[in-house]
């Protein structure tokens, strides 16, 4: 079966986001493209999948891909993500979709100038108390406002589906020891990290300059995740678990792809992380994406022309 895949998007198409799969899920199975389509290859027979409809492929045990099909993702701009069994460990992504630096070099201004970075860090906390004055609190007060929130959060969860709730824990090193909800909980925030992640990556930004979680590589991400948990991972993990499930991780994915489709995550989390870095830029204005030719830095003049013959200002050597 031949199939015809979507046109590449462009970069400045980058926001419409919304018109994509979140994220596929595949394992035990060889993936090679068919012009612009993956193909997908197990024991049930071969699948083609449009490209350009991407923005994560997820790939688990048992997986083997092209470099064909490695560089059509990349020319799409989706995310290629390796991740271990169940879908609940990351080990790394693919290329950005932006040409641009411009939100990357805001985002490392930002978390470089304390009272900047606070400003982020409240604005992300704002988001998630809406209606709230948030813009006295220092960091403590605001963790400790967070924590209180989650907790509630995870408590109003298991009395509206009539589950016994204790406590959020979880063994990154054995899935299987944790109890059912902490199973589909991990689950869940996994595809939702997967799913940010793809998003910082293709606007070129650093999943590792985090504003509230610091230190470690995917700090932003986390940042960022956080935003949605409330109304996407707790629901979903939720909602698996008290109608009975076979499969707790296939289960939950499949309600998670819903979830950030109906609730169009892709293009609200674009639009969110340009408000945070750039709060004077209108989120709808993506021409920022792309840049014609390079630039080069100067002490004096901020930014020159590159791939110009520079040897004729060398008139003092």
């Amino acid at each position: 079966m031949n199939a015809v895949g979507a046109r590449p998007p462009t970069a400045v198409e980058l926001p419409r986001v919304s018109d994509r799969v979140s994220f596929l899920y595949l394992e035990r199975s060889i993936i090679d493209c068919d012009r612009n389509a993956l193909t997908v290859r197990d024991e049930q027979g071969v699948r083609h999948v449009p490209g350009a409809t991407l923005g994560v492929l997820m790939l688990g045990p048992g997986t083997s891909v092209t470099h064909a099909a490695r560089r059509m993702l990349a020319d799409n701009g989706a995310t290629l993500v390796d991740v271990g069994e169940q879908g609940v460990r990351y080990y790394l992504h693919g290329k950005p979709l932006s040409s641009s630096t411009r939100l990357l070099e805001a985002q490392a201004a930002a978390v470089s100038k304390e009272r900047r970075r606070l400003a982020v860090a409240r604005a992300m906390y704002a988001i998630r108390f809406p209606g709230e004055d948030v813009s006295g609190l220092n960091m403590q007060a605001l963790r400790g406002k967070e924590g209180t929130r989650v907790k509630r959060l995870y408590r109003q969860e298991a009395d509206r589906v009539g589950l016994a709730w204790g406590r959020r824990e979880y063994d990154t090193a054995d899935f299987e020891s944790g109890t059912p909800i902490n199973q589909a909980l991990a689950v869940a925030t996994s595809c939702l990290y997967g799913v940010v992640h793809a998003v910082i990556v293709s606007l070129g930004m650093s999943p590792g300059l985090g504003f509230v979680h610091t230190g470690y590589y995917p700090a932003f991400v986390h940042d960022i995740a956080d935003l949605y948990k409330a109304e996407t991972a707790f629901p979903v993990a939720f909602d698996v678990i008290a109608g009975g499930t076979d499969n707790i991780s296939a289960d939950v994915r499949y309600r998670m792809r819903d979830r950030f489709r109906s609730g169009k995550l892709l293009q609200r989390c674009v639009e969110d992380v340009q408000r945070l870095i750039l709060p004077d830029t209108d989120p709808s204005n993506a021409d920022w994406t792309t840049v014609d030719r390079s630039s080069l830095w100067d002490d004096e003049a901020g930014v020159v022309p590159g791939g110009i013959d520079h040897s004729r200002f060398d008139e003092d050597f």
